[in-house]
């Protein structure tokens, strides 16, 4: 596989500097990507560099993950309004450890092949950098006027705001290009990968290793990921989508690649997937001929989720999805833990009720019209059992006498209510 015309047809080549594709025709090369170290988990705006080293991978060359505590600490100033907040080392070590086992779903760290994956972070050889170290052997290279040229300097000092610049982000490119070097010189890696947004940073790495020690070494970036309506790729209402289940369940990452515009499913299936050239242009076509089925959406989301999380869970999200959108039955709404079944009935009106009248048991029509006010009265209530409009937990009813008792109970907590074909309520036993 050539790395860069993979990467090209798949709309994931932004800029690149001259010689990047002959150097990884003539041998193994080792290429980085820096990951920002400022939380315990990676999210999806993560993914498009994560793909970017998986790709590099598989086509024979060796990735390495950094991860940036000492730059973390610092903040760098690209696509920025503020500073960011400093982490602690104690801090920094635990995302490392979340985040290397996030990867190892993507890269290879384990096997003994030559280009198994590497993760180092920055912080174990910038730690004991002193101030005088730094510009004495960094510094004196590169020019104030070079670092003025790039875009994501003349951005934030063109701001009318009054946090300005602070030197500290100022030396950002710097400390980046010291990474560049380290790895260079530690780890002959002659390839610095990310997001356009880092073009200056990583040009900065190139130009210091070649005033430095005279070193070929090379840049290539992809395009900063869209939506086709301008919004904000990867946030919802709720912010970001992450990868660690306990902050995005699979259920809501699943529906979050499941809802994306037939333009950007087109586009994002080449980034996030493995899926090859011809299954893709199968996919549009099916897409074209049969819109409403959705056949993009479905196997992004599918695809993705699988990698993410795992084929069961994905499995999971779509019998999830079937109980909202399709024909469910109280098995599959039992089956669901309890942190799926929150998601998909997140925003559904919720009534709290106390646990023990389920002891004895409660009649619906109590429960309904009197302990909650799901129905306004208890005639409403048994109109609709008779017109066989009520189901508790996805099960028609059509005793008006029914108890509800804790058996009924899902996960221990939660009723499920269906007025019609649309309305949902949650009970949940407190």
């Amino acid at each position: 596989m050539n790395f860069v015309e993979e990467l090209t047809w798949r709309g994931m080549v932004h800029d690149i500097t001259p010689g990047t594709d002959d150097q990884l025709k003539k041998e193994m090369t080792s290429a980085y990507v820096g990951i920002d170290p400022t939380a315990d988990s990676l999210h999806i705006g993560h993914l498009v560099s994560v793909m970017m080293l998986k790709h590099f991978q598989i086509a024979g060359h060796k990735p390495i993950a950094l991860v940036g505590g000492a730059t973390g600490m610092i903040g760098d100033p690209s696509g920025k309004s503020a500073e960011r907040n400093f982490l602690d080392e104690k801090t920094l070590r635990h995302n490392e450890m979340c985040l290397k086992k996030q990867l190892s779903r993507f890269l290879d760290f384990d096997s003994d092949a030559n280009n198994a994956a590497e993760l180092v972070n920055n912080y174990d050889w910038m730690k004991g950098f002193s101030f005088l170290d730094f510009i004495r052997d960094i510094g004196k290279h590169i020019t104030v006027n070079y670092m003025m040229s790039k875009d994501s300097v003349k951005k934030r000092l063109g701001e009318e705001t009054k946090a300005g610049l602070s030197f500290t982000e100022f030396t950002y490119q710097l400390v980046q290009g010291t990474d560049f070097l380290h790895l260079y010189r530690e780890m002959n890696c002659k390839v610095q990968m990310g997001g356009s947004d880092q073009w200056g940073n990583i040009t900065t790495g190139t130009e210091l290793i070649r005033r430095k020690v005279g070193g070929d070494a090379y840049a290539l970036t992809c395009p900063l990921i869209t939506k086709a309506d301008g919004g904000k790729f990867g946030k919802t209402e709720s912010g970001n989508v992450w990868l660690d289940p306990k902050l995005t369940t699979p259920y809501k990452f699943y529906q979050f690649w499941l809802n994306v515009s037939d333009a950007d499913a087109e586009k994002y299936i080449k980034i996030f997937t493995l899926l090859g050239r011809e299954q893709i242009d199968l996919l549009v076509k099916e897409q074209e001929d049969s819109p409403h089925q959705r056949p993009l959406q479905k196997r992004l989301a599918e695809e993705v989720t699988c990698m993410v999380h795992s084929q069961e869970e994905y499995h999971k999200a779509v019998e999830a999805s079937q109980i909202l959108f399709g024909r469910a039955t109280t098995e599959n709404l039992a089956s669901l833990d309890r942190e799926t079944f929150l998601s998909v009935f997140e925003g559904v009106p919720t009534h709290q009720v106390e646990r023990s009248m389920f002891g004895a048991g409660v009649l619906i029509v109590d429960l309904l019209a009197t302990e909650t006010t799901i129905f306004p009265s208890k005639g409403d209530l048994r109109r609709t059992i008779k017109g066989n409009g009520l189901s508790l937990n996805k099960a028609k009813l059509s005793d008006q006498d029914y108890q509800v008792t804790e058996s009924d109970l899902i996960n221990g907590s939660y009723l499920l209510i269906q007025k019609g074909k649309k309305s949902y309520f949650v009970i949940e036993a407190i």
